[in-house]
């Protein structure tokens, strides 16, 4: 069983009030969601992969959004806000002497974090910016917790004259969507493209100092 499936079970095995087949529901559901993204899973396939009646998981929820949120509320809560903010913080609470090297150790923390992590975020990214629900989760549970500390991290390199001059909020988020937009392109829109990392991650050091660097 791999380090997700392991995490997977781990989360509805803490959740008491599920019953067996609500479990097996959710887990296929991720399965499903993560593989074909949630429009184009049906219930039909969902109940095939957890071995129940596709009546059963109507009796449990409602619809498939409903089905959808009964996974990502508590993986959010439970599993993804947790983890991701716990690894985040091994790159947040170190400090670096020169914005290139946070900012290559930002990257291949996320790098690895996306790599272990992938089917279930595959689901967040996928619908985050389709359903309101998860963008206000995601928001709550991670976005909120730790933009101020990487816009604290981009002020210290700005006092040290290591980036230029600009509202740090602005700053920040330039940096995030960069390595975010990166990551994702590299490992969900063109995964079976030919992909170098340290290639990758230099180039994208590259772009942002010398789109935030100052001029030398």
């Amino acid at each position: 069983m791999s380090e997700e499936e392991e995490l997977i079970q781990q989360l509805f095995t803490e959740e008491n009030e599920l019953t067996d087949k609500q479990k097996k529901i959710l887990i296929a559901a991720i399965e499903s969601f993560s593989e074909k993204g949630y429009a184009g899973t049906s219930t039909n396939e969902i109940a095939k992969k957890a071995g129940v009646a596709e009546g059963t998981i109507f009796r449990h929820y409602k619809t498939k959004k409903d089905l959808l949120l009964s996974i990502v509320a508590p993986m959010m809560a439970k599993l993804i806000a947790p983890f991701i903010i716990q690894d985040l913080n091994k790159v947040l609470d170190h400090e670096f002497d020169q914005v290139e090297c946070f900012l290559k150790a930002m990257i291949e923390n996320r790098r690895e974090f996306l790599k272990r992590h992938l089917s279930i975020l595959k689901i967040l990214l996928q619908e985050i910016p389709f359903q309101p629900e998860l963008r206000e989760q995601f928001f709550e549970h991670v976005a909120k917790k730790t933009f101020d500390r990487f816009v604290n991290i981009i002020q210290h390199y700005q006092r040290k004259g290591q980036m230029i001059e600009m509202p740090p909020e602005s700053a920040a988020r330039l940096a995030i969507t960069t390595i975010f937009g990166s990551l994702v392109a590299q490992y969900l829109l063109f995964p079976n493209a030919e992909w170098d990392d340290e290639a990758e991650t230099e180039r994208m050091i590259q772009y942002m100092t010398h789109g935030l660097g100052t001029i030398k």
